[in-house]
Parts: C-alpha cells; sequence; structure tokens
C-alpha cells in the first residue's frame, strides 16, 4: 500500500506545499497530514506527545496575522466541508520546517510516514542543489549585465560622436580667398 500512496504525491505536489514564512521554507501541519493520510489532528496529538523533539527551529505555530496572509495568498474558504455547519480551522497550524518535518517520521511511527519523509527530504534536496546551482548562474548573468552596461555606454559614446560629426552645426563663415568675382544684377 505504501508504494501505491509514494507514487501518487509527485514532487511538484509537495513543492507546491513548501511556503516561506518567517523566512523559511515550511510546510503546514494540515498539508503534512493530507500527505500521510492522517488527520491533522492525529498528526499534531503525536507531536505533542513527543514536543522535545520539535524546537522552535523545527516547528512554530503561525501568528494569526501569519495565518490571514497565508489564507489570502491561498484563497482558502472558512470551511473545509460546507455540509458540517461553520467548520474551518479552530486552531493556528504548525508550521515545519525541514528538519521538523524529518523528525516526524520517528514520531509517527508508520511504513507510509517514513516513504513519504524520505520523498519531502528529496525534494528539500533537490531544491537546495537547485538553488545553489542557480547563485552560479545569477552571478554569471550579473557579470555579463556588468560587462553589457559597459558596452552600451561605450556604443553611446560612439553613436554620440557618430551624430556631431554627421549633423554638422552651419558651415563655417569666412572670406574666400582669391579672385571674388562680383555677383551680377
Amino acid at each position: 500500500m505504501s508504494e501505491k500512496l509514494i507514487k501518487t504525491i509527485a514532487d511538484q505536489d509537495i513543492i507546491d506545499c513548501i511556503r516561506i514564512i518567517r523566512g523559511q521554507k515550511v510546510m503546514l501541519d494540515r498539508d503534512l497530514a493530507v500527505m500521510y493520510g492522517v488527520p491533522t489532528k492525529r498528526l499534531n496529538q503525536a507531536v505533542k506527545r513527543n514536543i522535545t523533539r520539535f524546537p522552535p527551529d523545527f516547528m512554530f505555530q503561525l501568528t494569526e496575522e501569519e495565518f490571514k496572509i497565508l489564507k489570502s495568498q491561498i484563497v482558502t474558504s472558512s470551511s473545509v466541508d460546507a455540509t458540517k455547519g461553520w467548520g474551518g480551522i479552530r486552531k493556528l497550524p504548525y508550521a515545519f520546517t525541514e528538519q521538523g518535518v524529518a523528525m516526524l517520521s520517528s514520531v509517527l511511527n508508520s511504513e507510509i510516514a517514513i516513504q513519504v519523509n524520505i520523498q519531502i527530504i528529496r525534494v528539500y534536496t533537490h531544491m537546495r542543489q537547485f538553488l545553489l546551482g542557480n547563485e552560479e548562474l545569477r552571478k554569471k548573468i550579473e557579470s555579463i549585465e556588468k560587462n553589457l552596461v559597459k558596452k552600451d555606454e561605450e556604443i553611446q559614446t560612439i553613436f554620440k560622436i557618430l551624430k556631431e560629426l554627421l549633423v554638422q552645426d552651419t558651415p563655417p563663415t569666412r572670406e574666400p580667398i582669391g579672385f571674388v568675382i562680383p555677383k551680377r544684377k
């Protein structure tokens, strides 16, 4: 069964669940619970029973303001299931950093949790490698941009000089040298 579950969670689905909150890449408890196939309440209970494994740099609870911003970004309704009355989220969600996600497999002691965690950690690793690779690319682009700016300034100077040469104001006014035939009227 876990083999089938792993194949249904695409890397892009994991990437779509990674959010930047407080300058950190995190995943919310409800997204992780869906991936693990457990209710969010059960995931949070397992975390609370093992809270010493989740220091603040592994997990934190969103503030009301952060949650409002997050809700406006992902356009969620107040109730997941309108048939169940007012429903919705009653507690602010928890956000798990990469280390917190890795720790979850030890508190959710199931084969599915272990396999899903392996996949999530691989996605985080690929993202990190991609960003590091792009840092080098970014530096190369900046170098090319600086060279282009320098070349652009040089080209502008050349065009300015060419314009000055092509657009001659008035020819110099000086008296002709030699014998001048007077004009007849």
